[in-house]
């Protein structure tokens, strides 16, 4: 049965809420794309813009899933770039540094191309702080600072040293930061449903509420739900961490992990400018973080840690409250308006996973919490890789992932192993 949205921030300050039919009869489209999140709209949208006919088909409600449930936080970080560089250098050779370099920005020059070209109010804002949260993490981050300076992108970021961290957050927890005005923040379920209603707008069928059931592979394969089915030429799984199909191939490769959320009742103009005056998204470097921001209403919207059980978190209030307190004193108490966990799909070795099921059967899945920016930039690829421009798939294509045997609850043990050595690491950096 479709569930309706969590109770989310989101959810509560939609612009327009989605209201696509049920899939009902039969229909021949070019490609079927399974799933309504991010990466199922924006590859429908960019085959819609090349002339093609799709349908996506939902099984709860566009943006249901993590599409509307994270931190509305579009960073130049990916997760698992360096496992990418050490397996992509046998494909691309020496260009691997310049491929995921380009990676890490190409997803905000679509997003802010697709605000701008389709007039979508999803309350876009830029600027971000990288913190450090122990004196060692600096290190890594000059590193950054570095390299994109090297790389031409000198005029868009800063180091702030610790000193100088009042005047971007009242906090005394940080030791120094990366400022970059190119990161972004914005409101993601506004986001997707203004994609979704220009992909729309070019004539791309959606459906909701129609959860898919089995998909036929064959020369023309077809994707059927309860009501009705979908045949298309090309047929995409966007399903992510939330799709239960094709387990045959597909279990063993992306595990359930579970964050929380809050927001504030509103802060006011004033206790906002004291807490963030520059209007900043915030992450810190730990291996298991902090992230948050404003939203446009001044609430603070905040998020961190991560439950690799698979099982949602059961007070989100209780565990997020203690670090809002400890980062921003001011908010000892603060009421909490909104709280709610979304399932993140997270690899083992961090890279996307792009690949066929069989000639004309593809998947896409895997951001491991980077989801914004990088969906934007695989769905590119996807659609891409859809109208006979593989190279990009298939260098991802080509990496080898860890699948394993077993129940999917095996696997998330192995994520809880896995984070607590990450955090004995923490400890010792």
């Amino acid at each position: 049965m479709s569930e309706a949205r969590c109770s989310a921030y989101y959810t509560a300050t939609v612009n327009e809420d989605s209201n696509y039919p049920e899939l009902e009869g039969d229909i021949r489209v070019d490609v079927a794309i399974v799933g309504g999140g991010f990466t199922g709209i924006n590859t429908a949208l960019e085959l819609a813009e090349r002339g093609l006919k799709v349908a996506v088909i939902e099984a709860h409600k566009v943006a249901w899933g993590a599409t509307g449930r994270n931190g509305g936080q579009v960073t130049g970080s990916l997760s698992g770039d360096e496992a990418m560089r050490k397996q992509m250098r046998k494909k691309l050779g020496t260009g691997v540094d310049d491929f995921i370099w380009n990676l890490r920005w190409r997803g905000h020059d679509i997003i802010k191309s697709r605000v701008e070209k389709y007039g979508i109010q999803c309350d876009l804002k830029f600027g971000h702080l990288h913190t450090a949260y122990k004196p060692s993490h600096m290190k890594e981050l000059r590193a950054t600072h570095q390299e994109a300076v090297d790389r031409g992108m000198g005029d868009l970021v800063d180091m702030v040293e610790k000193e100088q961290m009042h005047e971007f957050l009242e906090t005394d927890i940080y030791h120094g930061a990366l400022y970059n005005r190119k990161n972004m923040h914005l409101h993601s379920l506004n986001l997707c449903l203004g994609e979704a209603r220009a992909a729309e707008g070019l004539g791309t069928l959606i459906f909701e509420h129609s959860p898919v059931i089995d998909i036929q592979h064959g020369a023309t394969p077809k994707v059927i739900t309860e009501k009705g089915s979908v045949t298309a030429n090309t047929v995409l799984l966007a399903g992510n961490a939330y799709h239960r199909l094709e387990r045959k191939k597909m279990s063993g490769k992306i595990f359930q992990a579970a964050g929380g959320i809050v927001t504030t009742a509103p802060l006011g103009d004033e206790v906002a400018e004291l807490i963030n005056p520059k209007d900043l998204a915030v992450y810190d470097c730990r291996f298991v973080l902090d992230y948050y921001r404003l939203t446009a209403d001044k609430r603070l919207l905040f998020g961190g840690g991560a439950n690799y059980s698979g099982r949602p978190s059961r007070d989100i209030e209780a565990e997020m409250r203690p670090s809002i307190e400890h980062t921003f004193p001011r908010l000892k108490g603060v009421k909490i308006d909104f709280q709610w966990s979304g399932m993140m799909g997270v690899v083992i070795n961090r890279i996307p996973q792009l690949g066929k099921l069989s000639d004309n059967v593809f998947y896409a899945q895997g951001y491991s919490g980077h989801g914004i920016a990088t969906t934007h930039i695989v769905s590119e690829i996807m659609a891409k890789a859809i109208t006979g421009h593989l190279d990009d798939f298939d260098t991802f294509a080509s990496c080898t992932h860890v699948r394993v045997p077993g129940s999917d609850w095996l696997g998330n043990q192995m994520l809880s192993i896995g984070m607590w050595y990450y955090l004995l690491l923490e400890k010792l950096r």
